[in-house]
């Protein structure tokens, strides 16, 4: 075989194995920081989109642009456990004037 065509051949295998090592470490603790991963995208972010679910076996709608997967309700496509603030305004009663 051809030099150049090893070389090429060590870096595909090489960066092969490094995706595999970054997938197994993400499986085992994702970068969500302090919060856990959502329950119900178990931390990807994405869940399978309503198009998937109730066709009959052909998948695209506007909210998965065509992969049948969609961003996941409970997180908002972050993956982790964190729950959205909301914020809550409080104006106390007026009293009238006597």
């Amino acid at each position: 075989m051809d030099p150049i065509v090893l070389s090429q051949l060590a870096t595909g295998l090489s960066v092969l194995a490094g995706a595999v090592l970054v997938k197994s470490v993400m499986d085992q603790k994702p970068m969500a920081g302090p919060f856990t991963r959502c329950p119900t995208c178990n931390g990807t972010g994405r869940v399978s989109c309503l198009c998937s679910r109730w066709s009959d076996n052909d998948v695209g709608c506007r909210t998965c642009a065509g992969s049948g997967r969609m961003v996941c309700s409970s997180c908002g496509g972050s993956g982790t456990g964190k729950p959205i603030p909301v914020g809550v305004s409080y104006r106390p009663p007026s009293r009238p004037s006597s």
